[in-house]
Parts: structure tokens; sequence; C-alpha cells
């Protein structure tokens, strides 16, 4: 399905035009992908003041490319001939999928021109086009004097910032809040090793496994159903998520989008040794420039496995062992929800600290049947 930019706008010279996704970024088409990720980097720069979320074009295009999962629609907004921002929208194609997850990304020198208010327009085009009815987004809220919005969870707040009325003026509720938090690795390792220790004495039933992509066949199937719960087992208020099926074809593909954009992932595992089954596993990842900061990505316990430590001594095994993958890299970001104590207590036991929020968003469009009775 193609989706045409059929917004009228008041703005000279804005036009919204789809991006092209090259085969390469080498290739002769490249230049728009090329300019997308140099805006998206400043975009980000400019929010949260540092460089922790800055990607390369050749990590960023894998993730692009088309695939079984999802419909991505991208288009960059070009006003007076120059790239200013980004739209995106992504179609997950699970069965039955009522979702759509959005973003508006422009720079900060040309807000308040109606730029991100026309550009809203295409994302619920797009999300209607698709018969998605429920619209979700996340946006980093920096922290700042005045008003502050707290979630249904009744965990955290943002500032009621430019980002917040713009959500907020297009029928958005704050639904959850999302710590980023910092690992400074630069320091001592000491406590880290303490807490491994400690988390070995409650888990004696439990071995560690490693491993870095490409995922060893012996562990496909019990990734795969773990990457699976990422979907259905962490908190997420009353933000709608779809089950995930993960099968080796999956595994696959997500294996291949970092490794063909020149990432290192390394999987830390708990295995539990009676049965063999992977019940616990945390991800950090880096890009191809081994002196820039590290993210732990997905972290997850099985439930029926929980109450043994084992989110401590994934974590702890899969930092001790990463400064042997990326000694240079200075620091580990994470995102958790603020409701998910757990979790932010073994980040904090092990030294993180907070750095900036985020604020999730959601609306729900009428369905076709609504709007048909109203």
């Amino acid at each position: 399905m193609t989706i045409t930019a059929d917004i009228h706008t008041t703005i000279a010279e804005l036009v919204f035009r789809p991006l092209t996704i090259p085969v390469s970024i080498d290739a002769p088409d490249a230049a728009d992908f090329l300019t997308m990720t140099e805006v998206r980097n400043r975009v980000y720069r400019a929010i949260s003041g540092h460089d922790d979320d800055h990607h390369e074009p050749e990590s960023l295009l894998p993730h692009y490319l088309p695939n079984d999962y999802e419909l991505r629609h991208m288009w960059l907004a070009v006003l007076n001939g120059t790239i200013v921002g980004r739209i995106g929208v992504d179609i997950p194609l699970e069965a039955g999928s009522r979702s759509a997850y959005w973003l508006i990304e422009l720079l900060p020198e040309v807000w308040g021109q109606g730029i991100g208010t026309s550009a809203y327009q295409l994302v619920e085009q797009t999300a209607h086009a698709h018969g998605r009815t429920v619209l979700q987004s996340w946006a980093q809220h920096p922290d700042a004097p005045g008003e502050r919005l707290v979630p249904p969870t009744g965990f955290g707040s943002v500032p009621r910032d430019h980002a917040a009325r713009f959500f907020l003026r297009h029928g958005y509720t704050l639904e959850q809040i999302e710590r980023c938090s910092r690992l400074d690795l630069n320091g001592s390792f000491d406590e880290i090793e303490r807490l491994l220790a400690e988390a070995r004495q409650a888990s004696t039933d439990y071995r560690l496994v490693q491993w870095t992509l490409p995922t060893p066949s012996e562990y496909v199937d019990g990734y795969a159903w773990m990457k699976s719960r990422m979907s259905t087992d962490v908190p997420a208020g009353d933000l709608e998520f779809d089950e995930e099926a993960w099968d080796a074809a999956r595994i696959a593909l997500h294996d291949a989008r970092y490794l063909d954009g020149g990432q290192t992932v390394q999987v830390t595992a708990a295995q539990h040794i009676a049965t063999g089954e992977l019940c616990g596993f945390n991800e950090l990842v880096i890009g191809p420039d081994l002196t820039r900061a590290t993210h732990q990505e997905d972290t997850l316990v099985l439930t029926h496995h929980r109450g043994h430590r084992l989110g401590l001594l994934v974590k702890c095994a899969g930092l001790l062992a990463w400064r042997q993958v990326a000694p240079e890299s200075p620091r580990v970001i994470t995102y958790n929800a603020e409701e998910n104590r757990p979790m932010l207590d073994i980040n904090e036991a092990i030294g993180f600290v907070p750095v900036i929020y985020e604020g999730a968003w959601k609306k729900v469009l009428p369905s076709a049947s609504d709007e048909q009775s109203a």
C-alpha cells in the first residue's frame, strides 16, 4: 500500500517527501537517507544535550529494509528545499492488530511554524488507510520548571513542555513514563562483581550462557520465546502492544539487522540447569564505533522463573564481560518503565543514575463501524 502525502498546508514551500530506502548507503539514491540520519541525530542532540542516541547511516539502514513483520512508512519534511525533519508511521503486521506507532521529529529551529500539525495529518491518514485505531508515540521530556503531568500509573511525571502540549492538542493522553538511565563504565566494577556473586548464590539452579550475534542454533528457540514475551510481560500501563510470534526466521532477521549494520550485540542468558530452558536474558549493543555509548536493550526474566535474582545475574555478568567487547565505551544507556521497580532496583544497585524521562502517549481513533453508526 502506498500512502501519498495528500496534506494541505499554508506553509510556503513545505513538502512531505517519501523517504527512499537505498539498497546500501553507497547507492546513487542514498542521499536522502544520509541526510535523514543526520537530521535525526541533530534532533536527538538538541533535545537531550548529548550524542548517546547517535546512529550512523549504515547502522540504521538494515532496520528500514522491508520485512514480513511490519510496514514502515517515512517521509522527509522539506521546507524551502531543506530537509528539516522526518515523519514515520510503523504498522505491525500481527493478526488483528489495531496499533500504529509514529514519530514526528523536527529541528528545533523550525518549531512553531505549524509543520508538526501538518505532518500529524499524514500520521492519522496513514493509520486510517491501514485500519488502525490505536496510535502510540514516545517523546523525550527534559526536566523543566512549571506544571507537570502524571500518567494513570501514578509513577513519574513530565513537564507540560512543547512536546506535551503538541500531544494534548491532538487528543492524546499520557499513559506511562520511561526512565532513561546511564552507567559510567569508567568507574570501579567492584560492586558489580559483588552483586554478581550475590546473584549466583541465589540462583544455584541456573547457569549463565552468553553469545554475540548471530545466535547459536542451540539457543534460537529459547531466545525466540523470550523475545516474544517482551511484548506481553513488561509493564505497559494502558498502552496496547500486540503479542508477537517469534521463531527461527524472525531471530535470523533480528540478528541480520544488527550485524549488517556493523553493530555488536552481546546476549547474556540464564539457563535452568534441570530443563535446559532459557529463562532470562540481557542485551548490550554498540555500533561500529566502539568508543561511543553502549545501549542496554531488552532484559527479561520469564514470569515462572522470577524470584531467583536472575535479572541481577544476567545484567552483572553482561556488564563484566562487556569490558572485553568494548573497553573504550564510556557508558551504558538503558530505558525502563518508571513503575518497573524490580528492574529499577537492580539498575540503581549496579550504579545506573537517571538522565532523562520519556512520555508514552496514546490516542484511540473511531473505528470504521463507529463512524458509520455515528
